[in-house]
């Protein structure tokens, strides 16, 4: 098994739940698989294996003892270098309480994450209240991830990005591609490009294999839409996450890892390679390596 262990690898987009700390809400209706507690400690020995030097946490949870944990995790796990947390973006006043009074004097809080896919109302992110929130992520240099899943997630996206044009963002998963349908690349790939000309829009390979659905999880199959993504948004906007345990569903951690590796070293040569792989993360998350 290839490692590559002579280039830096940050998996930015781990989770760990704790079924004893938060609710979980959307638990209950997730694959038997994923409804129990998961720790980093599982993880150990896997991402080693598959060449991973250093992670990023992503938030399960629409409530602040998830973020809570992983932070308190994040300080305990040497490899673990950054967190992306959840706020109530809907409440302007206690996001600014949160963010002052405990988030930016933490060095692991690197990003803010809300379950937007879980929401009914895909514009859910332009709700006035939530737009000040993002704008004060912005005047703090706080990046923001996108967890989309619709065409009109993306739209909304845009829409963000001219209200609060210093916001970074970054699009979990490339936005749910239609890898599973073999759709190139239709309406999802039209507004990428839209979103792409946004210099301030980063993309992340991740997720794909639940994207992809049962046995379309290969690097034949995912080849062409890490491409397109590589092609409209460039090598110095996009890094990679291995959405562990959720991407259990598909394949275990160090097989998901080899379908990134082998996709992505046949598309970028070394030192695009690199940056897709470490550089681009430490700069978007602002990790201390």
């Amino acid at each position: 098994m290839e490692t590559n262990n002579s280039k830096m690898i940050i998996d930015t987009h781990i989770h760990i739940w704790d079924t004893e700390q938060s609710s979980y809400n959307w638990l209950s209706g997730a694959p038997e698989l994923l409804k129990r507690s998961y720790t980093i400690g599982e993880l150990d020995t896997a991402r080693k294996t598959a060449g991973i030097h250093a992670g990023v946490f992503v938030q399960a949870d629409v409530q602040m003892e998830d973020s809570f944990h992983m932070l308190e995790v994040a300080r305990n796990t040497d490899w673990i270098k950054g967190v992306v947390s959840w706020l109530p973006l809907a409440d302007t006043q206690r996001t600014a309480k949160l963010l002052e009074e405990r988030l930016l004097k933490d060095d692991y809080f690197v990003g803010v994450r809300h379950l937007i896919h879980d929401e009914k109302d895909p514009q859910w992110l332009l709700q006035p209240a939530v737009i000040e929130s993002l704008k004060m992520l912005a005047a703090h240099n706080i990046p923001y991830d996108v967890v989309g899943v619709l065409p009109e997630h993306i739209e909304t996206i845009l829409n963000v990005a001219e209200q609060v044009p210093e916001l970074r963002m970054v699009f979990d998963h490339l936005n749910a591609p239609p890898i599973g349908s073999g759709e190139r690349y239709g309406r999802w790939g039209a507004l990428m490009q839209e979103a792409a000309k946004n210099k301030t829009i980063y993309a992340k390979i991740s997720g794909l294999g639940t994207v992809a659905g049962a046995g379309k999880f290969t690097p034949e199959q995912v080849t062409p839409y890490i491409e397109f993504i590589l092609e409209y948004f460039g090598a110095g906007r996009c890094f990679c996450g291995g959405d562990w345990p959720v991407s259990l569903l598909a394949r275990d951690y160090v097989d998901t890892w080899e379908v990134y590796k082998r996709t992505l070293s046949s598309l970028l040569p070394g030192e695009a390679l690199e940056k897709v792989y470490a550089g681009n993360a430490i700069r978007f998350y602002d990790l201390k390596l």
